[in-house]
């Protein structure tokens, strides 16, 4: 398939991942690494409730809340 289709079914919206090899893709500034946090019982339930109320895992609840938190540190810098 040329480029010029596979843009065009991009921009109409339609699906192009059968057309993309994603086998050996990177997200280079995404690399992670494990680290171990022990939290208060009061702070776990306290995830777990909002986590729950947004229907993500907390896991997903704590990297958004320091992301936005490390985001705003940033800015005043």
């Amino acid at each position: 398939m040329k480029a010029k289709e596979l843009d065009k079914k991009f921009d109409n919206g339609q699906s192009i991942i059968e057309y993309l090899d994603i086998s050996s893709a990177k997200r280079p500034t995404q690399s992670q690494k494990r680290v171990n946090v022990d939290f208060p019982l009061w702070m776990i339930r306290s995830l777990d409730k909002e986590a729950k109320r947004l229907g993500i895992p907390r896991q997903a609840i704590i990297k958004i809340w320091i992301a936005e938190r490390l985001e705003r540190a940033s800015d005043y810098r």
